[in-house]
């Protein structure tokens, strides 16, 4: 009787696995949360919207964010963050998409909420899959957490930021619908290798008895810096292409000033993964926070074309290390 060997499946890429969660990112964090900052001028102009009414969109998408990234830390206790990253992946781009189909405000604030809480479950599972990657090898997890957010929503802003400002110049501020359905197709494209990534990414076995407490007192500086990125940063990323209109800014400055802030922060894991890798404590939030303040600060003191690249350049190159400071943080610092 013939024996046949047991077939062994091949071993995943991780560099390949690490890709598709980056598309995942590039959905959830960059298109759903900045493609509304280049697409605001054109609907305020169109729906004759006030900034207090475009300033509501953004609270009920970070509404939707924050209830999102709670019941998130709810349902890992039940729910794989395999299965948590996919539901928030497809229902992301389904938010996107349905953003673009009725003007009502109503109807945005709806989807602008749910386009957040379906990206909460999805970016908030990322970093944990993204550090099972290489867990014996602290460089190259640091490189990967790095990537997973730089690289993903770096890349959703080169993408939105050279085609979105063209696109509305050319066919008119009515045409904001179309920039969302285009930006959802998008989205919708990314989700095959999105969804194999989390399929195939191992988790750590849950631990069984009682997890020893939090040393949240401890941690608390880093818990508050964190909080006060989250508060601040999407406030440039959202009016930024409006401010620059009322600048009388061309479209191809937007575009330009756009894909220079998305390259920025694609490239932005080679200037910081040596920081992370050399550092367990709180000192790269730190220093990452202190470049966004600078970025975020100089079109106010420098309000000209150049000044508007300078703070690219800053706040690109640091604004999506927060999230990989604090996963690094956490992995050196908490028990598994």
């Amino acid at each position: 009787m013939t024996q046949h060997a047991p077939v062994r499946q091949a071993p995943v890429n991780p560099w390949l696995v690490l890709t598709g969660l980056s598309l995942g990112v590039l959905v959830t964090n960059g298109f759903a949360r900045f493609a509304y900052g280049l697409i605001l001028p054109a609907m305020r102009a169109d729906l004759d919207w006030t900034y207090a009414q475009a300033g509501w969109l953004n609270t009920a998408n970070a509404l939707g964010y924050i209830l999102g990234a709670i019941g998130t830390m709810l349902a890992l206790r039940h729910i794989s963050p395999n299965r948590l990253f996919a539901v928030g992946l497809v229902g992301t781009a389904l938010a996107i998409t349905a953003t673009g189909l009725v003007p009502a405000l109503w109807w945005q604030s709806l989807w602008r909420f749910l386009t957040g809480f379906a990206g909460a479950l999805s970016f908030s599972t990322a970093g944990a899959l993204a550090a099972r990657l290489f867990p014996d090898d602290a460089r190259r997890n640091a490189l990967g957490i790095a990537i997973l957010f730089g690289s993903g929503g770096g890349s959703a802003i080169v993408l939105i930021g050279a085609t979105l400002p063209p696109m509305l110049g050319a066919w008119g501020n009515g045409a904001w619908p179309w920039a969302w359905v285009l930006v959802g197709g998008l989205s919708v494209l990314c989700l095959p290798l999105g969804l194999w990534a989390a399929r195939v990414t191992r988790v750590a076995t849950p631990r069984t008895g009682t997890p020893p407490p939090l040393p949240l007192r401890r941690m608390l500086p880093e818990l508050m810096g964190y909080a006060g990125f989250g508060l601040g940063y999407i406030v440039y990323l959202t009016f930024l292409s409006a401010w620059m209109v009322e600048q009388s800014a061309s479209v191809l400055q937007i575009a330009l000033v756009w894909v220079l802030l998305g390259t920025c922060i694609t490239l932005s894991p080679l200037l910081w993964r040596g920081v992370f890798a050399r550092h367990a404590g709180g000192r790269p939030l730190a220093m990452v926070l202190t470049c966004i303040a600078l970025g975020s600060a100089l079109p106010v003191l420098w309000p000209t074309l150049p000044g508007l690249a300078v703070s690219a350049l800053v706040f690109g190159g640091s604004v999506f290390m927060a999230p990989p400071a604090v996963t690094s943080f956490s992995r050196r610092n908490l028990p598994p």
